[in-house]
């Protein structure tokens, strides 16, 4: 995919100009907020919105609800690990080359990027973790999914990849966390359930009250106790 043309006629190459001219138009100060969010400010933002979602997944009514909605959550950055991961050989057999390489002109916000290109790291790892935290959680997830987009854009504001890429990264990351979910769910269920019936580490999965064996709020009902019949000495007297 080297040698990409500058003259518009490849959208992608085209898109990746319009995008990153805003860099070159924008002050530097600016340009500096943008390579800190775009290298590391989503991503940690991503991690604490997951964290956000763990504290509420814990407090869902009964152990067993509770395993379900962590395990969900931790899926989530699990699957973008493992999506980073598989992204490794892709890079290897595609071998394009970051569009500053080819491209001239290119205002690029950091330096000494020497890998390749497709797919996206940042954007395959955010878009992972948001569409982990859209299983777990809706409204969380779409915030994560929002902050993904984002990611996506700031890589090409910052003239490390092209627009294809980021897109590869975001179906990448997707396809991961989402196929792979119920395989991840079936698993750490019961590994997570088991921690939450363990002493202080069990506030890790379920912060409800009551027997855990029995759900939040389990109480044992005492039978009541059936009266003796009257002895019949008692009666003749």
């Amino acid at each position: 995919m080297a040698g990409l043309d500058t003259t518009g006629s490849n959208p992608d190459v085209s898109l990746l100009y319009d995008i990153n001219g805003l860099a070159e138009d924008s002050p530097n100060w600016f340009n500096r907020i943008m390579e800190y969010v775009g290298e590391y400010g989503l991503v940690l933002t991503l991690v604490l919105v997951v964290v956000w979602c763990w504290w509420g997944a814990r407090k869902r009514g009964t152990l067993d609800d509770a395993a379900s909605s962590v395990a969900a959550v931790v899926w989530a950055p699990l699957a973008a690990a493992l999506a980073v991961v598989v992204n490794i050989p892709i890079r290897g057999f595609v071998e394009r080359p970051r569009p500053f390489r080819d491209h001239q002109g290119l205002e690029v916000l950091v330096d000494g990027k020497t890998d390749y290109s497709f797919v996206s790291d940042h954007a395959t790892l955010a878009m992972a973790i948001g569409a982990g935290l859209f299983v777990a959680n809706r409204k969380l997830g779409l915030l994560g999914i929002a902050l993904a987009v984002a990611e996506g854009f700031c890589r090409v504001f910052m003239g490390v990849h092209y627009p294809t890429d980021v897109v590869g990264g975001f179906a990448l990351g997707t396809a991961v966390a989402l196929l792979l979910s119920p395989l991840a769910q079936a698993v750490l269920t019961p590994v997570l359930r088991a921690v939450g019936r363990s002493g202080r580490a069990g506030r890790l999965v379920w912060a409800g009250r009551g027997p855990a064996g029995g759900g939040a709020g389990a109480v044992a009902i005492a039978e009541p106790r059936a009266e003796s019949a009257p002895d019949e000495r008692d009666l003749a007297a």
